[in-house]
Order: C-alpha cells, then sequence, then structure tokens
C-alpha cells in the first residue's frame, strides 16, 4: 500500500509494472514512507486517507482513523433510519459514519456535531468528496450544545449516534504505539471508567429524539452491561447489545417510545 501511494500507482499497475526499476525521486518518498511505518506511524496516517464503508476518508491530526469494527454502526444505522430520516452524529470526526448513511442512502439527510475545529474541516472534505456535503450540516461545539434550546421549533432525529470516547485514562498509555502517539487523545479518553460520554448522550438525546427514535452508541468491548444500564436509567427501551465480527460487543442501542 505505502509504495502504490509513494509511486501513484494503484495495485494493478504495481503488480503489472513490478519489475521496472524506480528512479531516485520515487525511491526516496517509498523509503521517507517505509521510515515513517517503522517510526510506529500508521499506514493511514501516512497516506493522509482510510477507507471504511468502501469509501476513502481523509484524515488529520484532530481525527481517529476510522476502523472496521465501527461498521456495524453504520450497518444498524441504516436498517434503523426510516426513509426520508435524518440522523444526528455527536463526535464525527472524519463525519465516516454520517457520510456512509447518506452516501448509501440518497433520501436521508444527516447532522453532525464536533469539539475540533480541525476535525470538522476534514468532515468538510470528506463530504464534498462523496457528494453529500449539501445533506450533512456541521456543527462545532460540545455533544448536543449547537443545537441549541429544546423547545416546539427545535429540530428532531430520528436517529443519534456516537462513537464517543471510551478508552479508561489510565489504560491510554499501554495502547499500541500507533493509538497512543497518533490518534487525537481527545477522542480516545472517556475518563477514569471510559464511561464518561455515555449518561450524557443517553439524557440529552431523548430531547432531540422524535417518537419512536433510536440511539446508537459504539463501545469498548467490555463495556456492554454498563452502558446497556445507563440506557435503562434514562428510560430507553427495547436495549440490545450488538456483537462485532469478532464476537466481541461492539454497539448498544436503544429505542426512545417518546410521549
Amino acid at each position: 500500500m505505502l509504495v502504490g501511494w509513494a509511486l501513484q500507482l494503484s495495485p494493478l499497475q504495481l503488480a503489472t509494472r513490478e519489475r521496472e526499476s524506480i528512479a531516485q525521486p520515487g525511491l526516496d518518498r517509498v523509503t521517507a514512507a517505509m521510515e515513517r511505518r517503522l517510526g510506529g506511524e500508521p499506514v493511514g496516517r501516512i497516506m493522509g486517507e482510510r477507507e471504511f464503508y468502501g469509501l476513502g476518508f481523509h484524515l488529520n491530526a484532530a481525527t481517529l482513523e476510522p476502523r472496521p469494527d465501527t461498521e456495524l454502526l453504520v450497518d444498524l444505522a441504516l436498517d434503523l433510519l426510516p426513509r426520508g430520516g435524518r440522523l444526528l452524529d455527536l463526535g464525527t470526526g472524519t463525519g465516516c459514519i454520517p457520510i456512509a448513511v447518506l452516501h448509501a442512502r440518497p433520501d436521508a439527510l444527516a447532522a453532525a456535531i464536533d469539539l475540533s475545529e480541525k476535525a470538522m474541516e476534514a468532515a468538510q472534505l470528506n463530504a464534498e468528496r462523496h457528494g453529500v456535503a449539501e445533506r450533512l450540516e456541521l456543527l462545532l461545539g460540545s455533544w448536543f450544545e449547537p443545537l441549541g434550546v429544546v423547545g416546539p421549533a427545535a429540530p428532531q432525529f430520528n436517529l443519534v449516534v456516537s462513537n464517543p470516547p471510551y478508552i479508561e485514562t489510565s489504560e491510554i498509555a499501554s495502547l499500541e504505539r500507533e493509538v497512543r502517539e497518533h490518534d487525537p487523545i481527545l477522542a480516545l479518553d472517556g475518563g477514569p471508567d471510559g464511561l464518561g460520554p455515555y449518561p450524557i448522550i443517553a439524557a440529552g438525546a431523548r430531547n432531540w429524539l422524535g417518537p419512536g427514535g433510536w440511539l446508537l452508541l459504539e463501545i469498548g468491548s467490555t463495556q456492554g452491561a454498563a452502558v446497556a444500564t445507563v440506557l435503562a436509567q434514562e428510560g430507553y427501551a427495547k436495549i440490545t447489545i450488538h456483537k462485532d465480527l469478532r464476537g466481541l460487543d461492539r454497539v448498544v442501542s436503544g429505542h426512545h417510545p417518546g410521549q
């Protein structure tokens, strides 16, 4: 992947031209890329993008690399979002979740919130790249604050989703070098128990979900029961813990019955 990126060649071109010599400028680019990888920098960071749900997403220093585990969240969102529905994504980063949903569902609309202005820049680029910018409203701020005051005229959503920070503060130092040295701490640190964002999201989402709406939350693999309890305490029903392809708890869903 790095050689193809450094030489601007597709996998097919690499295969059909494998016996060709590399000119010095290209060799310098390959060498520089390899040195960065050997230094612990992830391939996606070096290339500046990562594939997610079949789409390429631009990265920057303020965004997590989209990971395959999160594709389950998109699958569930596509199943639950009604035709013409509206989705809200909290802590959007690259925008990979709402953009993947909107790309697959031309009938849908979405809003996405992030605390980082630089992350918003990446999300905007990605939305334009995949042709969904006109259906995605990007809002800068903390959790639900950019939506304004709850009231009769406030927007309502059919689905609220989030992949929030869920790593325990004490565990960050023990993460793989690719993560702890290159992913933004703001997007990793979920507080002392890793659960800090979940009560905030579960309580706030009730104000913005329309009757019968759903909340979808990505979780750490050991957090299913704890997050399910948070949703139950906030009055959600039909609470389900969904497993990823490795059989690990990955998403908790809850139904908001409304008034």
